[in-house]
């Protein structure tokens, strides 16, 4: 009886110990729980900064390494343009390198014939400027004059700048042989960027498929699939954008160099082509398309001349951006025009005029990654249609 009793006060006093305890183990419990949330919150913050100082540091890269990117995407877009020449080379089974080779001497060719006949049409068209010299300066003479009165109404508007007794204006005088000298050198750096294109599309074109392959073969096993999947998907991207592009380009060609042939613009036949292939350009297309035409028409032109030919390259380009651009090439990249147009405003901003050339083509393989990603799928989603 007396152990029973024992039992039963032992009982209560570890009850009541453990009714002591309560509180302190709730206590921890909770802050093992802060803790936990207190890492995660934690966690959360360094992947997020992290990703913020990756996307910035490969921001600054693309930014310092812009001419070699923009070399090697150039050089890939001509190689994809040169393909089918390699593919009719292997069906009459010559060698692929071999097959590289031709598609690249037929590109220098042609950019050199493009390139004598541009340049024997200039000779010509500096040849016949005195004609027009007179109507040429008068047009300056009077361009000149209405700049000269904006600067009198600016003059009489705006109040003078005052200039304090014996302060002395530094102005800085440029040095005709530094501008020069650094045009020089830019125009040289251009030139030998551009003498690496046709070594690397050879190389592109002869090492299509090893790179290909050698590519998927940088995932793991079970993305393998998927990489490869992507890879052609892009390839085919790509080839139908140039293709659409090509066939665009061509049919405002036509058109263009129809209608100035009817306005009687000199050189239509070379000047429709130009207007048409350049008015593809985004943004700037429109304006450079007007150029041509009214450079070589200076000397008999007048205003509804010069009408004429705005409404022809605006009536063409606008046909171009709402009916063929999307009927041949919308339906091939699948991105909505929010999408296109921000992508336009960022590569432009980053690699300027070659920014908006790669733009589209960019956003579109980008797409189709994050199509393939499972955790960048909804922003494929957010780009697409």
């Amino acid at each position: 009886m007396e152990r029973t009793t024992d039992t039963l006060e032992g009982g209560d006093a570890q009850t009541a110990k453990l009714q002591a305890l309560a509180p302190v183990l709730e206590n921890t419990a909770k802050s093992v729980l802060l803790t936990d949330a207190d890492r995660q919150r934690h966690a959360r913050i360094q992947s997020g900064s992290l990703a913020v100082l990756a996307v910035g540091g490969v921001l600054v890269l693309m930014y310092l390494a812009k001419a070699v990117l923009v070399l090697t995407l150039v050089s890939v877009l001509i190689a994809f343009m040169l393909a089918p020449i390699v593919e009719l080379c292997q069906r009459i089974h010559l060698p692929r390198s071999l097959g590289s080779l031709i598609a690249v001497l037929l590109m220098c060719a042609a950019l050199y014939g493009i390139f004598y006949v541009s340049y024997s049409q200039a000779n010509e068209f500096v040849s016949e400027l005195p004609k027009y010299s007179g109507k040429i300066r008068s047009v300056l003479n009077q361009v000149r004059l209405r700049a000269e009165r904006v600067r009198q109404t600016t003059r009489n508007v705006l109040p003078e700048e005052k200039v304090e007794k014996g302060t002395l204006t530094v102005r800085q005088s440029s040095n005709w042989m530094d501008d020069l000298t650094s045009g020089a050198i830019g125009a040289t750096e251009v030139v030998l960027l551009a003498a690496f294109v046709p070594f690397l599309v050879f190389f592109m074109l002869s090492w299509q498929d090893h790179v290909r392959s050698s590519t998927v073969m940088l995932f793991n096993m079970e993305n393998r699939n998927t990489a490869y999947v992507t890879l052609g998907l892009i390839s085919q991207m790509i080839r139908g954008f140039i293709v659409g592009n090509v066939v665009i380009g061509v049919i405002l060609g036509i058109t263009s160099t129809i209608a100035f042939w009817i306005l009687g613009v000199p050189y239509f036949y070379i000047i429709g082509m130009i207007s048409g292939i350049v008015s593809l350009l985004p943004y700037l297309g429109i304006v450079l398309a007007i150029l041509p035409p009214v450079v070589v028409s200076l000397g008999s032109m007048n205003i509804r001349s010069f009408a004429s030919i705005v409404a022809v390259v605006a009536i063409s380009h606008v046909i171009a951006l709402n009916v063929l651009y999307p009927k041949i090439i919308g339906r091939r990249l699948q991105l909505n025009p929010l999408a296109v147009t921000l992508a336009l405003l960022f590569w432009g901003w980053l690699w300027g005029a070659m920014g908006l050339i790669l733009a589209v083509p960019l956003t579109a393989a980008i797409k189709i990654i994050f199509d393939h990603v499972e955790s960048l799928r909804s922003w494929g989603d957010w780009l697409g249609e």
